[in-house]
C-alpha cells in the first residue's frame, strides 16, 4: 500500500504529548509507538484522553507539547501529502442525510488524487444492496460502516478509527471486525481507540491502556492479561458483606495468587480454578453467613484495568 521504498518500520511515533483545555489536562505527557502493518488499540475509559491523543495523531489538534510523526513525517513538513496517506473514521461522523451511499462516496474519492473505484468500497463495506439509498435512511450498522468506507476510498496506508462500533449491535460489530481485519490483512496500519475489552482482544496485537492522559501499560493483549499473575478471576459475595473472610485467611485458599475487592465482593485470581472453589466452598461453609454470589471467567483486559487503576473501562 505504500510507495516504494517508503514504508517505515514505525508507522506513528508520539513523544511527551500533552494537551491542556483550560484547567483540564486531558492528554500528560503521552508516548506512543505504532507499527507499521499492527493493529493498535488505546483502551480505556470515556475521558481518559483516547480521543484527545488521537486527534493530535490525525493533525486535528495542535498539542501544547510533544511531538508527532506519521509515516515518516512532521504535519508542519507537509500536512496535504500527508492526509492523502491516511483514512480517518472520527466518533460522530455526521454525513449528509439526503446524499445516496454512491454520491457519498464519490465526494469523499474527489478529495484524493488516488485511490479505490467506488464501486469497489460499495463491495468491499457490503454496502451494495444500499448503494442508491440516502444516507438518512441507513441503520446504524449501515452508517458505521459507510464511514469506515469514506476512510478507506483512499486507499490509506494508515488507518484511524475512534469508537468505531460503539452503539452497534453484535452483529453489526462484528461485520465491521471482518473489514478490519481484510484491511490489515493488506499491509494497512490501524490505530483504534475503544472502550470495549472484547473488541481489543479480537482486533488488536498490541493495547496501550490509558488513563488520565497517559499510557499505564503497553503490550499485547495476552501479555498484559498474564501480568496479572492468574489466568481465572473467582468473584463471591456474601449476604452479609461484614461476615467475608479476611484478605490474610483468602491468601490461604489453595490456588490463590490474587485478592482484590470490590463493591462488596471479593475477586480471587486463579491459575486453578478446579483447585480454588472446592478450597473456597470449604472455607465459606465454616463461616456463618449466606453466598449471595459466586462465579468465575477467565482474566480479561476489564481485570488488568480494573487492578491497575480500581476502576473499570466503561466507567467516566
Amino acid at each position: 500500500m505504500s510507495e516504494a521504498g517508503s514504508s517505515p518500520a514505525v508507522a506513528l511515533r508520539a513523544a511527551g504529548l500533552v494537551k491542556r483545555f483550560g484547567d483540564v489536562v486531558a492528554v500528560d505527557g503521552l508516548d506512543l509507538e505504532v507499527r507499521a502493518g499492527e493493529c493498535f488499540g488505546l483502551l480505556g475509559p470515556n475521558g481518559a484522553g483516547k480521543t484527545t491523543t488521537i486527534e493530535i495523531l490525525e493533525g486535528l489538534l495542535a498539542p501544547d507539547a510533544g511531538e508527532v510523526q506519521i509515516l515518516g513525517r512532521r504535519w508542519r513538513d507537509g500536512a496535504a501529502r500527508l492526509r492523502e496517506r491516511l483514512g480517518i473514521q472520527l466518533q460522530e461522523t455526521r454525513l449528509e442525510e439526503k446524499l445516496t451511499v454512491l454520491e457519498t462516496l464519490r465526494l469523499f474519492r474527489s478529495f484524493y488524487r488516488s485511490g479505490r473505484e467506488v464501486d469497489e468500497v460499495v463491495r468491499l463495506v457490503e454496502l451494495e444492496g444500499k448503494r442508491d439509498s440516502r444516507v438518512g435512511k441507513l441503520s446504524g450498522g449501515q452508517r458505521q460502516r459507510l464511514a469506515v468506507a469514506c476512510a478507506l476510498v483512499g486507499r490509506p496506508d494508515v488507518l484511524f478509527l475512534d469508537e468505531p462500533t460503539t452503539g452497534l449491535d453484535p452483529q453489526s460489530r462484528r461485520q465491521l471486525w471482518s473489514l478490519l481485519e481484510a484491511f490489515r490483512a493488506g499491509g494497512g496500519t490501524i490505530l483504534l481507540t475503544t472502550h470495549y475489552m472484547e473488541e481489543a482482544e479480537a482486533l488488536c496485537d498490541r493495547v496501550a491502556i490509558v488513563d488520565r492522559g497517559r499510557v499505564i501499560a503497553l503490550g499485547s493483549p495476552s501479555e498484559l492479561v498474564a501480568s496479572l499473575g492468574a489466568a481465572h478471576v473467582i468473584e463471591f459475595a456474601l449476604a452479609d458483606p461484614a461476615r467475608t473472610p479476611s484478605d490474610e485467611a483468602l491468601r490461604g485458599v489453595a490456588g490463590v495468587t490474587e485478592v482484590r475487592r470490590e463493591n462488596g465482593a471479593v475477586l480471587l485470581g486463579s491459575d486453578e480454578p478446579h483447585v480454588t472453589v472446592p478450597a473456597l466452598m470449604a472455607m465459606l461453609a465454616r463461616e456463618p453467613g449466606a453466598l449471595a454470589r459466586l462465579a468465575t471467567h477467565s482474566a480479561t483486559l476489564e481485570d488488568v484495568f480494573v487492578a491497575l487503576t480500581g476502576r473499570h473501562l466503561r466507567d467516566g
